[in-house]
C-alpha cells in the first residue's frame, strides 16, 4: 500500500454522514490522495472517484491495486461529476464527499506554484501543467488590470490591502513580467510592509485568491453541488468539507435553500415563484469541526467545516445564485 501524503480531515465525521456500505455507491469528488477513498472502500462500498490534478494517478493506481473490482478514478472537475456518474454504468447513487481547496500534497510540489513558500513557475493550475491549456496564476498578474487583479484579491482572499498590491504588482511588472513564486510573495510581502509579527505570510491571501480563480474553485464548487444534488438517489447523503468562509458560505446558503429553511420574502409580495419541495434534509445541525485530538495530530483541520444532509425525492432545484 503506498503511503499517503495527505491526511484526510473529519475523517470519522464524512463516514457518519456517509453511513458507506456494502453495496452502496459512492463518489469521492476529491480523491487526492484517497484517504477518504479508502476509508469508504473498508465499508465495502463502490467508489467512483474524480480529481482534476493528472498527478494524483500513483495514489489511484495504489487503490486499485487493492481493490479492483470497487473503485475507478474518473479525471474531471465537479462540474462534471453527473456525466461521470452517467459513464460508469451504475444505477443509484448513495453518496458524494467533496473536500474543497488545495491539499498539502500539491502545496508540497514547488513545480506547481501553489506556495510562497517554495519557489516555482507561478502556475497554481490543479487541471494541468505546462503541457496543457487554461490560464495561470502567471496569466493574471502579468495582464490584468489593476481593477480586476484588486477585485479577486479583495473578494477570494480577504485582502483589505488589495488595491496596494494590484498597484505594486503592475509597476514591479512593467519592468519585468513575474515567472516565479517566491518573486511574487515578495513583491507582495514588500507591498504590505512585511506585516511584522502577523499570524500568517503577508502573501497567504494573495496566493489564496489567485488559485480561486485560476481553477474557479467556488464556480466549479456551485456545479457539484447543482451535480450532486441532480443525480443523488433519494436518501443518498451528502457530505462537503470545506476550509475558508467563502466555500462554507456557498455550502451553507445552499443547503438552507434547498432544506426550505430560506428566509421567506415579505408576506405583503406577490408570489411569484412557485413553492418548490425540499430537495435535502440536514443530516447534522450546523457544520462539524475537527476535535481537540484531530487537532492535535493534524493542524490542518484547525479551519475545517463539515455540512452534511439526505437527499430527499423532490426534483432538484438547478442553478445556484451566485
Amino acid at each position: 500500500m503506498m503511503a499517503s501524503p495527505h491526511a484526510p480531515v473529519l475523517l470519522d465525521e464524512v463516514l457518519e454522514a456517509l453511513e458507506p456500505r456494502a453495496g452502496d455507491v459512492i463518489i469521492d469528488a476529491t480523491f487526492g490522495a484517497g484517504g477518504y477513498t479508502r476509508a469508504i472502500l473498508a465499508a465495502g462500498a463502490t467508489v467512483i472517484a474524480l480529481d482534476r490534478d493528472p498527478t494524483v494517478q500513483p495514489h489511484a493506481d495504489a487503490v486499485a491495486a487493492d481493490y479492483s473490482d470497487r473503485f475507478r478514478l474518473v479525471r474531471t472537475p465537479f462540474s462534471g461529476l453527473a456525466e461521470a456518474f452517467e459513464g460508469t454504468g451504475e444505477a443509484k447513487l448513495d453518496g458524494v464527499v467533496f473536500d474543497i481547496g488545495v491539499s498539502s500534497m500539491q502545496l508540497d510540489q514547488a513545480e506547481r506554484g501553489f506556495s510562497f513558500m517554495r519557489d516555482g513557475p507561478l502556475d497554481m493550475r490543479m487541471s494541468a501543467n505546462s503541457d496543457h491549456g487554461g490560464e495561470t496564476a502567471a496569466d493574471i498578474v502579468n495582464t490584468w488590470d489593476h481593477g480586476p487583479m484588486a477585485h479577486i484579491f479583495k473578494l477570494y482572499g480577504d485582502e483589505r490591502q488589495s488595491g496596494r498590491v494590484a498597484t505594486a504588482i503592475l509597476r514591479r511588472r512593467a519592468e519585468q513580467p513575474f515567472s516565479r513564486t517566491l518573486d511574487l510573495a515578495q513583491v507582495v510581502e514588500k507591498a504590505l510592509g512585511g506585516r511584522r509579527g502577523a499570524a500568517i505570510h503577508p502573501a497567504t491571501r494573495v496566493f489564496q485568491a489567485l488559485r480561486i480563480a485560476v481553477n474557479d474553485e467556488l464556480g466549479e464548487l456551485r456545479a457539484g453541488l447543482e451535480a450532486a444534488e441532480a443525480t443523488l438517489a433519494p436518501g443518498g447523503r451528502l457530505a462537503v468539507v470545506t476550509f475558508h468562509s467563502l466555500e462554507d458560505r456557498i455550502v451553507k446558503a445552499f443547503l438552507t435553500e434547498r432544506t426550505g429553511n430560506a428566509p421567506g420574502g415579505s408576506r405583503h409580495a406577490p408570489v411569484t415563484v412557485e413553492t418548490r419541495k425540499p430537495s435535502f434534509t440536514l443530516k447534522f445541525k450546523g457544520a462539524v469541526e475537527a476535535g481537540e485530538a484531530e487537532l492535535a495530530a493534524n493542524p490542518r483541520a484547525r479551519s475545517a467545516r463539515l455540512r452534511a444532509a439526505v437527499r430527499t425525492d423532490a426534483a432538484p432545484w438547478g442553478r445556484i445564485a451566485a
